[in-house]
């Protein structure tokens, strides 16, 4: 059965639908219209409830993952990440790949003018890692464009 909202993707007093809540982990990302696509402006999503099982121990590993981007023709919707993101519980992956994965599947999903997925993991072994993947497609990244863009841009970057 599907939940109503009113205004919440449209224009205020558009009626749009959303599925039901999932009671278990989705890969699935839902993109919504974004209710603003003459603005340039920038979407922040940050949880600390993302984990994963390292594929050499087994053992958990938690993060609080911070996603930025600015919208093209979509945005996330919020249900949906949360599914997503709840679906790397069970997954045995290293940090890099979490973090590169999700941003693929971010851009691929919801075709951003530029995002950046930063992941900061508790310590493990004594070692704290924090990762972060941008994405910046030519003609988005303000002063890295015509850089090369396996080089990884200052921490501070213009690419957000």
């Amino acid at each position: 059965m599907a939940a109503k909202a009113i205004g919440a993707a449209g224009p205020a007093g558009t009626a749009v639908e959303f599925p039901a809540v999932p009671s278990q982990p989705s890969t699935d990302l839902v993109a919504l219209p974004n209710p603003s696509p003459d603005r340039e402006y920038e979407v922040t999503c940050s949880t600390p409830e993302l984990t994963c099982v390292c594929p050499r121990t087994a053992q958990p590993d938690f993060a609080t993952v911070t996603i930025t981007y600015v919208p093209g023709p979509s945005i996330v919707e919020l249900k949906s990440l949360k599914g997503y993101l709840w679906s790397y519980r069970d997954q045995g992956a290293y940090h890099e790949a979490v973090t590169n994965r999700i941003l693929d599947d971010l851009v691929a999903a919801i075709d951003p003018v530029r995002m950046t997925v930063r992941t900061d993991w508790l310590i493990r072994g004594g070692i704290h890692t924090v990762v972060e993947a941008r994405h910046c497609p030519a003609g988005a990244a303000g002063a890295l464009a015509g850089r090369n863009m396996k080089e990884v841009p200052p921490k501070a970057g213009p690419c957000l």
